[in-house]
């Protein structure tokens, strides 16, 4: 039997029965998730149904960022900050052309966008962009029951879809193991990068050396962010898709190989793990990790991934090495088995000091690293932006 999710006095969700039956009134919508509970709510964005693993996201800002970073391809992202929309949208938020949320669930929709920067309104952004959402449910109890059940696929619907259809399809949808969303987020063709910076208030370091370090970025779901603090730190950028090989990547004359965030299941990616071995081949050539890049890195040294129970996606996350800590933004539902790399070969650098996760890897004998959050923090602290200085640096070393 579906269930709908009361809130009570103690903030606890209570099941109660549940009509089926299509959503009352045009502008209605229900959340289902795969244990047959149901929540109902309004829509905002596009009408329509939009299935995929609900995960949420702790972040107070960065909405925008958010939506449109790649690695969230194949979700239904939960915010739980309790309002979203009141800075609009804006160009230069952008991690994307479009967004790649599949969609968005929300206490609360801001009536009136107000920003200096904002260039239209959240709802209209998306329901350009056919993205569905519902506002107006009970974010905290859905939170607690993802914590404490763990991320679990869902639909979100406002096109007159029954919750008993909705469950039916939810409970045949694949889950996020083993899938390969890289392939499907990726670019279709190689092209170069060289804008630093798109907001003119950003004071981070800009360094344009007489000779850029050619840097060769595989895009397993890259972030425009990330491209920018390469660019920021020194590095003349060439962008290649998720499958290419070996001998493309060389043909760049790169004098570092960097590997990108991404969705979906490391472990999927067979291509980008074949290409990790290939580079590691090569004994003097700097490679950097991000996030998924930072997976593949691992797997591709013999290591294991693993599903985390509900992920960490939000802007303050404490990692650490020896005698230092970073509050750092976060995006991913896997890690690393820390027992299954190689350590006569791989030095663990950095933990999450929340739940002692692999937060940063290297290599004892090669300019080889990755960090498992993201030191591009856009949105976030940048408390981690020394990690790019750290890959230039290995590449000047080697000039």
């Amino acid at each position: 039997m579906s269930t709908s999710s009361a809130p009570v006095a103690d903030g606890a969700p209570r099941p109660q029965p549940a009509a089926d039956g299509p959503v009352a009134g045009p502008r209605g919508a229900v959340l289902v998730l795969a244990d047959g509970t149901v929540l109902r709510g309004l829509a905002f964005g596009a009408e329509g149904t939009a299935i995929g693993e609900v995960v949420f996201n702790t972040g107070m800002t960065g909405y925008q960022e958010v939506m449109t970073d790649p690695s969230y391809a194949g979700q239904l992202v939960t915010f739980t900050y309790p309002e979203l929309g009141n800075t609009g949208v804006n160009d230069q938020d952008l991690e994307a052309d479009r967004p790649h949320v599949r969609g968005v669930i929300a206490r609360q929709l801001a009536p009136v966008a107000s920003n200096w920067r904002s260039q239209g309104d959240l709802e209209s952004w998306l329901r350009r962009h056919g993205v569905v959402g519902i506002r107006g449910v009970d974010t905290r109890a859905l939170v607690r029951r993802l914590r404490e059940g763990g991320a679990i696929n869902g639909a979100i619907s406002s096109d007159g879809s029954s919750p008993a259809e909705l469950l039916e399809r939810v409970r045949s949808a694949p889950s996020m193991d083993g899938l390969n969303l890289a392939a499907t987020v990726s670019t279709a063709g190689p092209y170069r990068w060289t804008e630093a910076c798109r907001a003119d208030f950003d004071t981070r370091l800009q360094s344009r050396p007489e000779q850029p370090y050619r840097v060769v970025a595989i895009d397993f779901g890259i972030k425009r962010a990330i491209l920018e603090r390469l660019v920021a730190h020194g590095c003349a950028v060439t962008v290649l898709p998720a499958d290419a090989s070996l001998a493309e990547v060389l043909a760049e004359r790169p004098e570092g190989v960097f590997l990108s965030n991404g969705p979906g299941d490391p472990a999927a990616v067979h291509g980008g793990i074949a290409l990790a071995r290939g580079l590691l081949e090569q004994p003097d050539l700097p490679v950097f990790g991000i996030c998924l890049g930072h997976q593949i890195l691992g797997l591709a040294l013999g290591g294991r991934s693993f599903k985390l129970g509900y992920g960490h996606r939000g802007l303050n996350h404490p990692c650490g090495a020896p005698g230092s800590v970073e509050i750092t933004s976060q995006n991913h539902g896997f890690a690393l088995d820390p027992a299954s790399l190689p350590t006569d070969r791989v030095a663990i650098t950095h933990h999450n000091l929340t739940d002692g996760t692999v937060a940063a890897l290297s290599l004892r004998q090669q300019p080889v690293f990755g960090v498992q959050y993201h030191p591009e923090a856009s949105p976030g602290p940048h408390d981690a932006d020394h990690h790019f200085g750290r890959f230039v640096s290995l590449m000047a070393q080697r000039r």
